[in-house]
């Protein structure tokens, strides 16, 4: 008597089980629900530092646009050679 090899059987064990799973599971169709926290929803909201920032840029954007805005050329060429030395 011979014995073949599991390899040789053009049967998959799993294929089974997988296609009675499928047929089990409702055919619903629901959709995605996106939930996001009270905590999220306050650090969307900007915090104390980035108001000021913005009204910091809207200040400096106002004296570039009438030309009063005057660039400090030694303070701009100290901080680059400090970056640059790190």
């Amino acid at each position: 008597m011979r014995i073949n090899p599991i390899h040789s059987m053009n049967t998959n064990p799993y294929k089974k089980v997988a296609e009675t799973d499928m047929d089990k599971m409702p055919a619903k169709k629901t959709k995605d629900k996106l939930e996001i926290s009270t905590e999220a929803k306050e650090l969307l909201q900007g915090s104390e530092w980035a108001v000021e920032r913005q009204k910091k840029v809207n200040e400096l954007k106002k004296l570039i646009e009438s030309g009063d805005y005057e660039i400090n050329y030694k303070k701009t060429a100290e901080k680059l050679l400090d970056y640059w030395k790190k």
